[in-house]
């Protein structure tokens, strides 16, 4: 392996055909170019000029240098340039996991913020929900993960390989049709819908639910499961059953003819931004994280 200066100042030699010429060029001197010939033949083991009277000539080892010279330092030009591109958040790229709500609620206003300032940077959405987006991460599928989690120790995620930044607490609402005979309440205590018919959602907010209404007293009669927050409330409209969602859901969707109320006693569940520990020092990243806690600010009202 050869130092690229080298190779520069073994390119400029070539091209003036002295060293006297390359150091007038280059702003150095004679014996400091001489010395870095030196160096260069000896990094590739063997010499890369002759003397031939007072004229340089290149040995055969010299004229393959010499061929790939320009494609070596152009190769690290161009390199230097897409480098310092991604730095100066000219160019790149951020992959960004996401359960739906998050991608319908803090995506959309993070990248808007983003595009408006960075147009070159590209940003790469896919949805998924915990705890399949978090060990996605660490794989590197994704540079980013937004997800979820309730107050059980279980659904934490060991936190020693991830950087986090907690964006927003998201409580949970009840689902009624406007019908309902609770509807009228300003809140619902979750024990005093004991004998209805549910609709569920994804299988880690599916879980708390259950162990809600276990703590609430009694078991939920399940009679639809689906991850689809539009399917859900065309569902409680209709009259099927009703459901507990978190409210960043009606935020973006908010069927006529179904009606949201506070759920008591109150709960809510953490959303959150993780990258790999050290990965927030890499520029795009470090923006992506920045523009989520700015949306996240903005979604609370502050």
């Amino acid at each position: 392996m050869f130092d690229s200066r080298y190779v520069r100042v073994f390119d400029e030699v070539v091209r003036t055909g002295s060293f006297a010429a390359a150091a007038r060029n280059l702003g150095y001197t004679q014996p400091a170019i001489s010395q870095q010939m030196k160096a260069l033949e000896r990094s590739v083991g063997t010499p890369l000029f002759m003397r031939v009277g007072r004229r340089l000539r290149l040995t055969d080892a010299g004229e393959v240098l010499a061929r790939h010279a320009s494609g070596i330092l152009g190769a690290i030009s161009a390199a230097q340039q897409q480098m310092t591109a991604i730095t100066r958040l000219k160019s790149g790229r951020v992959r960004v996991y996401a359960f739906p709500s998050a991608s319908a609620t803090l995506i959309p206003t993070a990248v808007a913020s983003i595009k408006s300032r960075h147009p070159g940077i590209r940003i790469e959405l896919i949805d998924a929900e915990p705890p399949d987006s978090v060990e996605a991460l660490r794989r590197g599928d994704c540079d980013i993960t937004l997800a979820f989690t309730y107050d059980a120790p279980s659904e934490q995620p060991e936190s020693d390989d991830l950087y986090t930044i907690s964006l927003l607490d998201d409580p949970l609402i009840v689902l009624l049709p406007k019908g309902h005979p609770l509807a009228r309440r300003r809140s619902v205590e979750l024990a005093q819908l004991a004998e209805e018919r549910w609709i569920a959602g994804c299988v880690r907010c599916r879980s708390h639910f259950i162990e809600s209404c276990a703590t609430a007293g009694f078991e939920p009669h399940i009679d639809f499961t689906t991850d689809d927050n539009l399917a859900v409330q065309s569902l409680v409209a209709a009259g099927t059953g009703i459901a507990v969602m978190p409210s960043m859901v009606r935020s973006f969707i908010s069927h006529p003819k179904v009606v949201s109320r506070p759920v008591l006693p109150a709960d809510s569940r953490t959303v959150a931004a993780y990258t790999l520990s050290g990965h927030q020092k890499i520029p795009v990243t470090r923006l992506m994280m920045e523009a989520l806690q700015l949306a996240a600010d903005k979604m609370r009202g502050e």
